[in-house]
């Protein structure tokens, strides 16, 4: 007779809509189970983000998984996130499968490639479940999008197929938390219901004990207990959706308060780099769609985006290109990141047609390189000095950035902004990034530049602020806090014993 196959107990956290909380619920049971001793990994089928990072072994994911293994204690795995969507388009994204660039599809191929994908993410989950005791499934958007349900591979399919009891996640703070619960599950058939073991109610503002009558009503409505109403948090944890970019507007005087202005391009990506930012005593980093006057903004910066071409078309077209370069002969100071990086300089060469058609794209002419788009993509995780100060962070991008004179040669940049000493855990001696002669732009290919204190602090010396305070940790261990922090709110709020209980772990 042979050995019955371990399979770990799994829980899933779904949504009756975008942006609920689902991923800081998922990453509260993570660290809670791991607290409780239990060997936890997080799971989300398909992710669609922008936002993605890079694991040990050089593979991409999501970051909202990434940042689910940091709160479970373990290293991130692709198969944590099997399908990852990254819009490049309003109706087509690059697929990667299991950390690979799959390919780009359009909404309706994608469609047509659902059955493959669905194995693709059976086979992952199967694999989680082996070394665990219990895997934290997040789902995408709301569970009760009907006229895609019969397509959704990451919300009730996913949680039959695993039999996991769900915590359906509703949002009071944007109203009609009763419509949004009850008609989620009007939505449902009988079976799906049934798959629902109670909600979460998160967001709540005000005194806990007046929404004791709207708990009675739902447990009465539908049959269903609520696990518990979270009250409103003022988190630092990374979330995969932020309201900061979808909103994008200049909120703060900088003239009163000193501002560094992220501008927010259409295809922005990675907007985790500057959560260090916002925890900066005395600082305020504002999102930024529409080209205002820059005069009193303490610095500009230029994200990472999934299409650099696109973006530097539209930094002309909408009259941004124009007013940083004013700012820089200003004495202003500017910083790029991976796709804003690549925008400062001369040239964006695409030969292969990576990002559309091929051709040239005009850069904004502040740093002499020339970037030309060539795959495989780059994705590390790397070790970093900055004037022989130590970071760590993580790169992902296509192509090569230097000087025009060794782009021709096909050789990589021999100086730059930081001394890159280690790659996916090989030694390396290489160089990333650039800066001007006048110290006041500066462009990086680095991913989480500022989740080190000391180089936090020697870029706000750079724009005079060394009378700011900035957080006494950032990146990791900064992140670790906040999870603890996270699961004890949590734990005070949310029934979990009763979570334990449904999930039949023990």
């Amino acid at each position: 007779m042979s050995a019955e196959i371990k399979q770990a107990k799994c829980i899933a956290v779904l949504g009756t809509g975008s942006d609920v909380g689902k991923s800081v619920i998922a990453t509260a049971l993570c660290r809670i189970f791991s607290d409780r001793g239990y060997k936890v990994a997080p799971y989300k089928a398909q992710n669609m983000s922008n936002n993605s990072g890079v694991t040990p072994e050089g593979l991409e994911m999501g970051r909202a998984q990434i940042v689910q293994a940091e709160a479970a204690r373990i290293a991130p795995h692709v198969d944590m996130n099997p399908v990852l969507l990254k819009p490049v388009t309003q109706i087509g994204s690059q697929v990667v499968l299991l950390g690979k660039v799959h390919k780009d599809l359009s909404a309706a191929q994608y469609h047509r490639e659902k059955e493959k994908l669905w194995d693709t993410a059976c086979g992952a989950l199967d694999r989680l479940r082996a070394p665990n005791d219990v895997v934290v499934l997040e789902g995408a958007g709301s569970c009760a999008e009907v006229n895609l349900m019969a397509r959704d591979i990451v919300n009730l399919k996913m949680a039959a197929y695993a039999k996991a009891p769900v915590i359906l996640t509703a949002d009071i703070d944007r109203g009609g938390v009763f419509a949004q619960i009850v008609g989620t599950l009007a939505c449902l058939n009988k079976a799906e219901q049934d798959l629902i073991a109670g909600f979460v109610i998160n967001r709540f503002r005000g005194d806990i004990a007046l929404f004791k009558e709207g708990v009675e009503w739902i447990k009465k409505k539908t049959g269903k207990p609520v696990f518990g109403v979270l009250p409103w948090i003022n988190h630092h944890i990374p979330n995969e959706d932020s309201v900061v970019i979808e909103r994008p507007e200049a909120k703060t005087d900088p003239v009163k308060t000193p501002t560094v202005l992220v501008v927010r391009t259409p295809h922005i990506s990675n907007f985790t780099d500057f959560d260090a930012l916002f925890q900066v005593g005395g600082l305020a980093v504002d999102f930024v769609e529409h080209p205002i006057d820059l005069s009193a903004y303490k610095a500009i910066i230029l994200p990472g985006s999934k299409s650099t071409r696109s973006d530097l078309f539209w930094l002309v077209k909408t009259g941004w290109a124009s007013k940083i370069q004013a700012y820089v002969k200003n004495g202003g100071h500017v910083l790029g990141i991976c796709g804003g990086y690549q925008m400062l300089g001369t040239k964006v060469r695409d030969p292969e047609g990576l990002e559309g058609p091929p051709g040239d794209t005009d850069g904004l002419g502040l740093l002499l390189l020339e970037t030309v788009l060539k795959a495989p993509k780059t994705t590390t995780i790397s070790r970093f000095e900055w004037d022989g100060i130590p970071g760590l962070g993580y790169e992902i991008h296509m192509g090569r950035t230097a000087g025009a004179d060794r782009i021709a040669l096909g050789k990589k940049s021999n100086d730059g902004l930081l001394r890159v000493k280690e790659r996916n855990q090989q030694a390396c001696t290489e160089f990333d990034g650039a800066v001007a002669n006048s110290g006041r732009v500066m462009g990086t290919y680095m991913h989480g530049f500022f989740d080190s204190v000391p180089i936090l602090k020697k870029w706000l010396s750079l724009l005079g602020l060394n009378e700011l305070e900035p957080p006494e940790f950032c990146g990791p261990q900064g992140r670790d806090r906040q999870y603890d922090t996270l699961a004890r709110h949590f734990e005070k709020y949310v029934d979990v014993a009763a979570i334990v209980k449904v999930t039949n772990i023990d």
